[in-house]
């Protein structure tokens, strides 16, 4: 494949993608359009459009009938709503179909790889002991392949499963307080890593690990170093739950050799990631414990309230993403730790009751606004990103139009067919000249124009394009303006009022209701995410140059 060396989340693949998809299709060849939908996920940019392409691979699959594609393409799904989303409920229901669909597999591989998925999951839901057997079957399967003599594709393969089979052991063994297995698997890692430039991302992980492992013994020195040589790969990779982690054992190492300063300058990156991603794993909540007590100590009140409510809001996704964990998670500032501090912050200065009350007040309303403005911006892109597909099939669909298939439209509406079809090739004539934009057109006009009566034009229209003549005229004309709007970017400067007269349509309000009608989406909703489409495209090939 022409795309097979681009980086993950280029959208430069799609040129590719696509043309591969269409012909997957027209062949019902269903493992090659499961591999293009899988390909669709990988190269897609932003995470509604990966899910998007894994339910499409989804729907492939199943129509293969073939279980193996089946359980794969569930396994995709799973891992759009593990890495990308932090939805670890939803992840472990996909990992659970697959794995309803591979129990009879032939391909071991595939059966692995499904238990290492839903075992990942169960360790970042707290259920370590289950998740622990499960990895310690895959190393059981993955580790005697990577010494065999396989191809070099499949030895790579189940090196891969075997190294993060044995990462995600090593989390376990720490949180099951089993530390010496812990280190004798920290220390196998590393020793099967080396220095080969395949597996940097595993050592990353691997060099997280030691430097926990280190922290805990109280050798802070040795763990701070460890634990930064382990984060130019946990950067590239984008793993930020793992790069909190990362930063909140710099943090207590920091901390541990006495270096107040640049230990809360880590805690505070910590929170920086919370801030962007709004997702904390259980194990970092002790972070804003420290903040708040190092800003109390200080007797700055304002970046103890802000931690304060930074630890409400994390305490709040920890008990919905992490039912299990939360339970048993330590908190040293309780909720009524956490009230009392707030009263004393409120009496220790005589307006601190209206700005506290304030704060949370507009904290509260801006949230509210936020969740309305993100699921309305949702809701467009998925709206948007439908109408761009939508425009690309019409767009690969126009070279294959013909005309109706007169025996059968002559039985449905009695009409002579000779004059059916007349009426239909200037129907034609009229659609290819555009002639749909003149203002006022009314069926009366057009059935004059066309050298007919209203009343012939209307049963034509109605049965053989399926829809009255107002409908037939509206969609005619958004169609219309809707390809320019792509296709053309000067449009996307004119005005709501000018778009409607281009298109024939008298009133903006008309416009902008037709236009949503079809497309599903405002035209002024349309017009921005079209231009930011392009801005960043234009932004990717400036700092992309071929």
């Amino acid at each position: 494949m022409k795309y097979e060396n681009f980086d993950e989340n280029n959208i430069q693949a799609f040129p590719y993608i696509q043309p591969y998809i269409n012909k997957a299709k027209k062949e019902k060849n269903y493992e090659k359009l499961v591999q293009g939908y899988k390909d669709g996920v990988f190269y897609s940019s932003s995470n509604e459009r990966k899910l998007v392409y894994a339910d499409s691979a989804i729907w492939a699959a199943q129509l293969s009938e073939n279980k193996d594609l089946i359980s794969t393409a569930y396994i995709e799904k799973g891992v759009v709503y593990y890495y990308h989303y932090k939805k670890f409920q939803a992840a472990l229901n996909e990992y659970l179909l697959a794995y309803e669909y591979s129990k009879d597999t032939k391909n071991e591989f595939l059966k692995y790889q499904n238990l290492y998925h839903i075992g990942v999951v169960k360790s970042y839901l707290g259920y370590y002991e289950e998740a622990s057997k499960l990895f310690e079957e895959c190393i059981a399967y993955y580790h005697p392949k990577t010494k065999s003599g396989l191809h070099p594709n499949e030895i790579y393969n189940n090196k891969k499963g075997y190294l993060n089979s044995l990462h995600q052991l090593i989390i376990c063994y720490r949180n099951l307080k089993k530390s010496d297995k812990e280190d004798l698997a920290i220390k196998t890692g590393l020793s099967e890593v080396g220095n080969d430039d395949d597996y940097v991302q595993e050592k990353g992980y691997f060099l997280l690990s030691k430097g926990i492992s280190e922290y805990d013994e109280k050798k802070y020195l040795l763990a701070s170093d460890h634990l930064k040589q382990s984060l130019p790969p946990l950067k590239k990779s984008g793993d930020f739950a793992r790069l909190s982690v990362n930063f909140f054992y710099i943090g207590k190492s920091y901390a541990g050799l006495k270096k107040n300063e640049e230990s809360i300058s880590y805690f505070r990156k910590v929170d920086s990631i919370f801030q962007k991603h709004q997702f904390i794993l259980p194990e970092l909540r002790e972070n804003y414990e420290i903040l708040i007590k190092h800003y109390k100590k200080e007797g700055n009140q304002g970046q103890q309230l802000y931690f304060t409510s930074q630890l409400l809001k994390a305490d709040s996704i920890i008990s919905k993403d992490f039912i299990y964990l939360s339970s048993k998670i330590h908190k040293e500032f309780d909720t009524r730790t956490l009230l009392e501090e707030k009263s004393k912050l409120e009496k220790a200065n005589s307006w601190g009751n209206i700005i506290i009350g304030s704060l949370i007040l507009v904290a509260i309303i801006l949230l509210i606004l936020l969740i309305v403005r993100y699921r309305r911006e949702k809701n467009i892109q998925q709206k948007y990103i439908l109408l761009e597909e939508k425009f690309s099939l019409q767009q690969n669909a126009l070279s294959e139009e013909s005309f109706i298939n007169m025996d059968i439209e002559e039985k449905k509406i009695g009409l002579d067919e000779n004059k059916v079809e007349e009426l239909l090739t200037k129907l034609k004539i009229f659609e290819d000249k555009k002639e749909y934009t003149q203002k006022g057109l009314t069926i009366n006009k057009l059935a004059g124009q066309l050298g007919t009566n209203s009343n012939y034009l209307s049963q034509v229209i109605n049965d053989c394009k399926g829809v009255n003549f107002n409908k037939y005229l509206s969609e005619l004309r958004i169609n219309y303006i809707t390809t320019l709007l792509f296709e053309n970017k000067e449009y996307l400067k004119y005005r709501i009022e000018t778009l409607a007269k281009e298109c024939g349509i008298a009133s903006r309000q008309n416009f902008s209701d037709l236009f949503y009608e079809i497309n599903g989406i405002r035209p002024t909703d349309f017009i921005r995410k079209r231009r930011q489409e392009l801005d960043n495209k234009n932004n990717f090939s400036a700092f992309n140059p071929a």
